[in-house]
């Protein structure tokens, strides 16, 4: 893959890890800013995959150039798969993140405590009712979810999912896909990443992808799995 290849993203984090990860000396990345494109891009698609083709469409059709487009989330199991393609536009494009971190952290710890009271009411008679209650006290002061270690368990499942879409000006389409697996985690913690890392424990790594250097997440990450794949799947047709 060689050349100037205009990437359909106005979020600089986004557009300085997408370098990092495709970092070739033979190939020149830049932002629709750099390249001078202005155009509307309506995501209007039901998946990942639909919604980076979408904005790969527009710009190269705006350009008439080559252009990539990626678009990613969080997905929450606890949360029914929410964010999800909602992910920047969850609670509002204009809310922070520390806000929006805080309510997943929020909603999944309700939906983890709701999972072990179900599961304690299906707790025999002979128990009695003492210990009832103080298996309740227990699971509310505990961090709700969690392993024997502390650190978060199956019930705190999430994903990162990541679409890169390359589209040509004559409407040729490709598309592949990466996936991060981890976890919500109790707090937020970390000062590498951006977006949701904060929050998102990679049992591996004992850490949020926010607490591991660019490196270790570009190596592991949703996004450095897609787009190391467009750009095998690219240079296979060089």
């Amino acid at each position: 893959m060689t050349g100037e290849i205009i990437v359909a993203t106005g979020n600089a984090h986004k557009m300085q890890e997408i370098r990092e990860i495709l970092s070739d000396p033979g190939l020149g990345l830049v932002s629709m800013s750099e390249a001078g494109i202005d155009v509307e891009i309506i995501e209007d698609g039901s998946t990942f995959a639909e919604n980076a083709i979408i904005k790969a469409r527009a710009v190269a059709m705006a350009s008439g150039r080559m252009a990539l487009a990626d678009d990613s989330g969080l997905v929450v199991d606890a949360m029914d798969g929410e964010p999800g393609i909602q992910s920047a536009r969850f609670m509002g494009r204009d809310t922070s993140y520390d806000i929006k971190n805080r309510a997943i952290i929020d909603r999944v710890n309700e939906y983890c405590r709701r999972q072990a009271s179900a599961e304690g009411s299906g707790a025999e008679d002979a128990a009695g009712a003492a210990a009832e209650e103080a298996a309740e006290e227990a699971a509310e002061e505990a961090r709700p979810g969690s392993l024997a270690d502390g650190t978060p368990g199956p019930l705190r499942s999430a994903r990162f999912v990541c679409a890169v879409a390359a589209v040509w000006p004559d409407g040729r389409v490709e598309c592949v896909e990466g996936v991060m697996e981890g976890r919500i985690g109790y707090e937020i913690a970390g000062e590498n990443g951006f977006g949701y890392d904060p929050i998102f424990f990679l049992p591996e790594k004992g850490k949020t992808s926010a607490e591991i250097s660019p490196e270790e997440k570009n190596a592991l990450s949703h996004r450095g799995q897609a787009f190391r794949k467009m750009k095998e799947l690219l240079d296979e047709e060089q």
